[in-house]
C-alpha cells in the first residue's frame, strides 16, 4: 500500500476543494492510501509513515501561508535533522487570487515550497505541459487554481481548473508506488584509492 499524505492550509476552502481533488486523483491509482490534513494537524509520524508528501497552500503575500510555514519550521525540520524523509516522493500546489493569471505569487509560492521539499530530500514530482489541464491551471512546478476574477472578485475554483489538479494526484501516487521500498540515497561505500 502507497501512503499519500496531502498537507494544506485554507481561507476560503479554495485550498481545501483543489487538495480533496489531489486526492482522488492519487486514490485512483490501485494500493494507495491517501490522508488529506490540514498543516496544523500534522505530526512527524503522519510524514514518516507517508510515501509521498504533497504540500498545498493559498498564496499570501507572494509566499505560502503562514500556517505551512509553521508546519515546516516546527514538523519538518526536526524531520530534516534526522534525515527521516530522505528517498521519499514530494510535489506541491497552491491557490492564488492576486493579479496575474496565476494569482499573483502562485510560481514564488511553490518554488518556496520545493525548496522545503527538496531540503527533506524528497524526489520531486513536477507537472508535465502534457498533464490535461495544465494550459489553465499548470506551471512546470505544480498545478493551481486562481479563485478569483481579473477584478479581484471571488469566483472560487472551477471545475476546469482542476483537472490539472486530479492528474498530479495520479502521478504523485504513481511515482510513490514505484520507488517505495527503493532506498535511493543509502549511504554510499566509500569509494578506496588504488
Amino acid at each position: 500500500m502507497t501512503n499519500v499524505l496531502i498537507v494544506y492550509a485554507t481561507d476560503y476552502g479554495n485550498t481545501r476543494r483543489m487538495a480533496e481533488t489531489i486526492a482522488s486523483g492519487a486514490m485512483s491509482v490501485p494500493d494507495t492510501q491517501v490522508s488529506v490534513k490540514l498543516a496544523d494537524d500534522v505530526t512527524k509520524d503522519d510524514l514518516i509513515a507517508s510515501d509521498a508528501v504533497i504540500v498545498g497552500t493559498p498564496v499570501h503575500m507572494g509566499s505560502p501561508d503562514w500556517r505551512v510555514k509553521k508546519f515546516i519550521d516546527t514538523v519538518c525540520s526536526r524531520l530534516w535533522m534526522k534525515d527521516s524523509m530522505i528517498g521519499k516522493v514530494g510535489a506541491v500546489f497552491a491557490t492564488g487570487s492576486g493579479y496575474g493569471n496565476a494569482g499573483g505569487g502562485c510560481e514564488l509560492t511553490m518554488l518556496t515550497l520545493l525548496n522545503n521539499l527538496v531540503e527533506l530530500g524528497l524526489v520531486i514530482v513536477p507537472l508535465p505541459k502534457n498533464t490535461p489541464g495544465y494550459h489553465l491551471a499548470g506551471l512546470q512546478w505544480g498545478p493551481y487554481a486562481r479563485s478569483a476574477g481579473e477584478k479581484m472578485e471571488q469566483t472560487g475554483v472551477t471545475e476546469e481548473r482542476l483537472e490539472a489538479a486530479r492528474h498530479h494526484g495520479a502521478n504523485v501516487s504513481r511515482i510513490a508506488s514505484v520507488l517505495k521500498g527503493h532506498d535511493l540515497f543509502a549511504k554510499p561505500t566509500p569509494v578506496l584509492a588504488q
